[in-house]
């Protein structure tokens, strides 16, 4: 055998290896349809142009295992939900994004692709509403937001993080129709009145076991990837956009229930940042060879369809 069948064999191998990993995962752990097109549409649509055709979408789940029917019911409830407008051109329809939900899926593409470990000025974020200042719908839909955004309720009509954003703040309240109507303030700890250090109100507020076990089956899982990934040639463009997809479907899942408290107030070593460490090292090997199937997918429906925008390769610390 000379060196370079012995090269061929060993990057047959590697391939192989890859789907093996890849059908694995599948039958492991199959995604939801409906969660997986919210992954695919935050994730790879977003970036260009924040629509797509239904037949196009069809095609790049298909590969996942999401059936014709599921993508099909997926869309229709993700319209039902305000996430996506439908449109129609003779038969075909396409699906974009609804102008109300860009900024929850701009924050959430931060939390995924940023870095994690916040700097910390030791400042809070406290919302205050107290016993008939608000209605039970506003101060219901306030605390399902906010603790989506990682606020605690740390008493009744007390919601409280160490690191809120002010600017997805004032967006949320103003969504759900509650500018004006609550309490909002900053606050530091007082030095000099032997109270308990504010940090420790973590350990009371947020219960973390869920999120680190979250991160940790995350690495376990997608461990041997990155390690075939790192000694193989790279994979398929069908194959490469599948691995993509799954990775970022699978690190938003574990993001969802992670509150991003500022890494000075988090237990250590924290399993977070061996996760973002792991997807950012196969997001990188995987991208380019991802974007030229979906282009190529994209661009059967659509000539016209935009290549990623500048935002896109800064994902990660930046991708190149």
């Amino acid at each position: 055998m000379n060196h370079i069948e012995a090269q061929q064999i060993i990057k047959t191998e590697h391939i192989l290896s890859s789907n093996r990993w890849l059908d694995q995962a599948l039958q492991a752990d199959p995604p939801r349809a409906k969660s997986l097109v919210m992954t695919i549409f935050g994730d790879a649509i977003v970036p260009h142009g924040a629509r797509l055709w239904l037949g196009s979408l069809i095609e790049l789940v298909e590969p996942l295992g999401v059936t014709d029917r599921l993508v099909r019911t997926s869309v229709f409830r993700l319209v039902q939900d305000g996430w996506l407008v439908a449109s129609r051109e003779g038969r075909r329809s396409s699906y974009a994004l609804a102008p109300e939900a860009g900024p929850r899926f701009a924050r959430a593409n931060h939390r995924i692709y940023a870095p994690p470990g916040l700097d910390w000025d030791g400042r809070w974020t406290l919302l205050l509403a107290p016993n008939g200042s608000i209605d039970a719908g506003l101060r219901a839909a306030v605390r399902k937001e906010l603790e989506w955004e990682g606020y605690a309720m740390l008493a009744p009509g007390l919601l409280a993080h160490p690191a809120g954003d002010a600017g997805s703040l004032a967006e949320i309240l103003a969504r759900v129709d509650g500018a004006g109507k609550i309490f909002v303030c900053s606050a530091a700890e007082l030095p000099g009145v032997g109270a308990r250090p504010l940090g420790e109100l973590v350990r009371e507020g947020w219960n973390l076991d869920g999120v680190v076990q979250g991160y940790r089956r995350f690495i376990d899982d997608f461990t041997p990837l990155r390690a075939l990934l790192q000694e193989g040639e790279t994979p398929a463009p069908q194959a490469a956009f599948a691995m993509r997809s799954l990775l970022i479907h699978a690190y938003r899942r574990v993001q969802l229930h992670d509150p991003m408290l500022p890494l000075a107030l988090l237990p250590q070593p924290w399993p977070g940042s061996d996760a973002y460490a792991l997807a950012q090292a196969i997001y990188r090997l995987v991208w380019a060879p991802a974007e030229r199937h979906l282009m190529e997918v994209l661009r059967r429906e659509d000539a016209d369809a935009p290549q990623a925008d500048a935002a896109f390769e800064a994902r990660f610390g930046g991708l190149r």
